[in-house]
């Protein structure tokens, strides 16, 4: 018998102040430099709007089907990873949370905060919303690490890159695989998770004397309440929850894909299949940036770079590239604006229902 999961703290909400002002004039200053500065070097916006018009209605209609589908499996994460979440409710709080993480600058924290509370108010404890958010985070930061290897070792393996590629791969794949193992080994058991706590509080010490700094924080209690948090969930759905992270990525991928063979007229065209989901792997890790919000302009000036660097023409690559900006990001910031009214209404509603009675 397991022991009980104690009960998490309630997160401190976040306040808008002094960060986020200097975040928001980095994200303008940012975004000036990449779509104003940047990619107008790499292609030509008013070509690349005529490439968009050129493309056929069918291969619209197929990027608006896979829009769809992105935006309906972005969802499955936090149904996999907590038990009994109906599809509703996890699409309010993600697509909520989506909307102020992307808009927001540096809104990482409040999107968390955001997905903390509205869970919260559909009758979950603490715990178990902890866990979730907690259990996503770590599920996108290892896949998104992952997809440039697997990207970089798909192209070696057939051919498509040159020996100069396979060093950085190795070295790349050495350190995704020694993440997931320190996190296996996280759960495997509480004891392994205190000695990588301790061995952690190590590194950390090293480091704050390096800097002549001092850092009251404790990895082991870190470590430890979070292994704790999520270790049972992990353990009877960490299948469920791989394949709906993994899902999520290539959903976004297919409409990137989908952009680039309409526009080179063809499967068979410049860009290979492996070396668009290669722009696009090594394109989401600027996602890690906080500034600008999800990678917006960062992530852009990456893919466009890389498929005119495979050989895809520079209006093509700019177009492509703008088609899946738009599709990813739009459509869910308005979902998102619209999931937030209507659960501020269904929450106005519960409150209410007793009074009626």
């Amino acid at each position: 018998m397991t022991d009980p999961i104690p009960e998490a703290e309630t997160p401190a909400k976040p306040k808008f102040g002094k960060q986020q002002i200097i975040a928001t004039v980095l994200t303008i200053l940012i975004l000036v430099l990449v779509f104003v500065i940047i990619l107008p070097q790499f292609g030509n916006y008013d070509e690349a709007w005529e490439a968009v018009q050129s493309m056929s209605t069918a291969s619209l209609a197929l990027i608006v089907v896979a829009t769809i589908a992105m935006i309906l499996i972005y969802t499955t994460p936090f149904i996999a990873a907590l038990p009994g979440l109906k599809f509703k409710p996890a699409f309010l709080t993600r697509q909520t949370s989506f909307m102020i993480s992307n808009v927001v600058p540096a809104g990482g924290a409040f999107g968390l905060a955001v997905q903390f509370g509205m869970l919260s108010s559909y009758g979950y404890r603490a715990a178990p919303v902890t866990a979730v958010i907690g259990i996503t985070s770590v599920w996108n930061t290892l896949i998104t690490l992952s997809l440039p290897v697997v990207a970089l070792a798909g192209l070696a393996i057939t051919g498509q890159s040159g020996t100069d590629t396979a060093i950085p791969a190795l070295i790349a794949a050495a350190i995704v695989a020694a993440m997931i193992i320190v996190f296996a080994l996280i759960l495997r058991s509480e004891e392994l998770a205190r000695k990588i706590g301790r061995f952690s509080n190590g590194l950390i010490q090293w480091a704050a004397r390096i800097v002549k700094r001092e850092v009251p924080f404790d990895a082991v209690d870190a470590i430890v309440q979070f292994r704790t948090s999520i270790v049972d969930v992990v353990s009877d759905r960490w299948i469920l929850i791989t394949l709906s992270n993994v899902g999520q990525q290539l959903a976004q991928f297919s409409i990137l894909y989908l952009a680039v063979v309409a526009l080179q007229g063809g499967i068979g065209g410049p860009i290979t299949l492996l070396e668009a989901f290669a722009a696009f792997a090594f394109g989401r890790l600027a996602t890690f940036i906080p500034v600008p919000p999800g990678g917006v302009g960062t992530t852009d000036a990456i893919i466009v770079g890389m498929l005119g660097g495979f050989g895809l023409d520079s209006s093509s690559a700019l177009a492509a590239t703008m088609i899946w900006r738009f599709a990813t990001y739009m459509p869910q910031v308005l979902i998102g604006g619209g999931a937030l009214i209507a659960f501020r209404r269904g929450q106005s509603r519960r409150q209410k229902a007793p009074s009626s009675v």
